[in-house]
């Protein structure tokens, strides 16, 4: 008989021991996760007076002048001698209303960006003048030139001469800033001097009127007078160029807006090189992908560029239709319109780029040489379109629309060539999906289904083959006035 008492006491130590162990090993990386937790927050500056101060000497003040030319109150406005007589005479002179030029100041804000004097600010802030001043933090003033402007990014490019190096700024990658990030702005606000404010990054990629726009969206307070003044990150790089605020009362309430660095440093590298801007030219009209649009196209997501006019130009050489859809520009993916315009505008001139597009519900690669867009504005021309058939009837109603072949009484009506072909909209329901959309009479209708059509019956067959491929909608290509656009309507009812 074997004598075992130390058994179960032992496999019980060994089970208690695993469990304080295991015990042990996750209070020990509960208190590290919690200490790494203090070390980053310890780590995050308690101040930004350190960044500012390194990065406040490369911002400026900008004062320009310039000679406004004067405006005429009407004469007769109060008889003679009337009370009222002298109260006018004061307001024609505060309001620069005799006809008299005189001259006029306005204040901006703006940053060094190499230490040999460039200084990047916004366009619209030296736009009209004749004399531009720089002020630094020290106080010292400098005359400044343009060396190139650029309207459509409201971003301008001077030149200061001093005697010593300058401290100046670096541009940071803005596609690389996220919405929450800390960002802090230094300018001269309301005319104040320099000052700074913080916030975060509210929003990303918003637009504004311009074909270019891409800027980043803050509540940093910025007023009038911090336009061209720099948005920075808290690596003290600059992300942005203050340059709009949302406002009701001309003051800021936390919408603020900043062209995204990314956008300005290639105008400037341009500005630099040439004194102008060089912008690629595909040579299309284009419109955005709807959801009818894309089921009439037999499209399988809502993306792309649609091409709603293909004029002379590089497009039009490298064999790029009507109706076609660009999907992918130079390797990348288009996903709306702005983003076209942005990547073709961005590309060198010249640069021979292959574009992939939807066509005939398949896709087709094609390779485009850019011409430069600021060389490029020329009229659209207008193609003829196939025959009539005699054996068409004249007018029809389809889809809410009375529509008619293009006779020579109408084109002359409608001041379009004799040789231009299509169907005339003589009528539109206003209760039907056509109205709703702005087809309008007068319109000209010249291809449906991607098909040019010049009869109603060839209207017709472009229905039943629509209906046929299972598609809900059928898209027209209207013109009013030669401007082009694509129309998806309703075919299901």
């Amino acid at each position: 008989m074997t004598y075992q008492p130390n058994i179960a006491v032992i496999s019980f130590d060994r089970g208690f021991l695993a469990k304080f162990q295991s015990a042990f090993f996750a209070i020990f990386m509960a208190f590290s996760f919690l200490f790494s937790q203090v070390q980053t927050v310890d780590a995050r500056p308690n101040s930004l007076a350190p960044i500012v101060e390194k990065t406040s000497p490369a911002v400026v003040n900008i004062t320009t002048k310039a000679v406004i030319e004067g405006q005429m109150l009407p004469r007769g406005i109060v008889p003679e001698g009337s009370p009222f007589e002298d109260f006018f005479r004061n307001f024609r002179d505060q309001n620069n209303l005799d006809g008299r030029p005189r001259r006029s100041s306005a204040l901006g804000s703006g940053f060094i960006i190499s230490e040999d004097g460039f200084v990047v600010t916004n366009n619209h802030v030296i736009e009209r003048a004749d004399e531009i001043s720089v002020e630094f933090l020290n106080g010292d003033t400098l005359e400044a030139t343009v060396v190139g402007r650029d309207r459509n990014t409201d971003i301008a490019l001077l030149k200061v001469n001093a005697d010593d190096s300058l401290p100046f700024v670096s541009f940071g990658d803005s596609d690389s800033s996220l919405v929450g990030d800390w960002v802090f702005a230094i300018g001269n606000p309301l005319g104040q001097g320099f000052s700074t404010s913080v916030g975060i990054v509210s929003a990303r990629n918003r637009a504004l009127s311009g074909s270019y726009d891409d800027y980043i969206q803050t509540d940093a307070a910025i007023n009038r007078g911090n336009s061209g003044g720099p948005l920075f990150n808290m690596d003290g790089e600059v992300i942005g160029v203050n340059t709009a605020i949302l406002s009701p009362n001309g003051g800021s309430i936390g919408i603020g807006f900043s062209m995204a660095s990314n956008v300005v440093s290639q105008v400037i590298d341009q500005l630099l090189e040439y004194g102008e801007t060089r912008r690629g030219w595909l040579g299309v009209r284009i419109q955005e992908v709807t959801p009818d649009v894309a089921d009439a196209l037999g499209l399988n997501e809502v993306k792309g560029a649609l091409v709603s006019d293909v004029p002379d130009g590089p497009a039009r050489i490298a064999g790029m239709k009507t109706g076609d859809v660009i999907l992918t520009f130079d390797g990348k993916d288009i996903k709306d319109t702005r983003g076209l315009v942005r990547q073709v505008g961005n590309t060198e001139v010249g640069k021979t780029v292959k574009v992939i597009v939807h066509r005939n519900e398949q896709k087709e690669l094609l390779e485009v040489t850019l011409g430069r867009r600021e060389d490029e504005e020329r009229a659209f021309p207008v193609s003829a379109v196939g025959p009539e058939s005699k054996s068409d009837p004249v007018q029809k109603e389809v889809l809410g629309l009375s529509i008619s072949i293009l006779t020579p009484e109408l084109a002359t009506e409608l001041d379009v060539s004799d040789d231009f072909k299509g169907l005339v909209v003589t009528d539109v329901d206003p209760a039907s999906e056509a109205y709703e959309k702005g087809v309008r009479a007068g319109d000209i209708i010249t291809e449906a289904g991607q098909q040019e059509v010049t009869t109603p019956n060839q209207f017709d067959e472009q229905i039943a083959d629509a209906r046929k491929a299972g598609r809900k909608s059928l898209l027209l290509l209207v013109r009013r006035s030669n401007d082009p656009r694509f129309v998806a309507l309703d075919i299901d009812n």
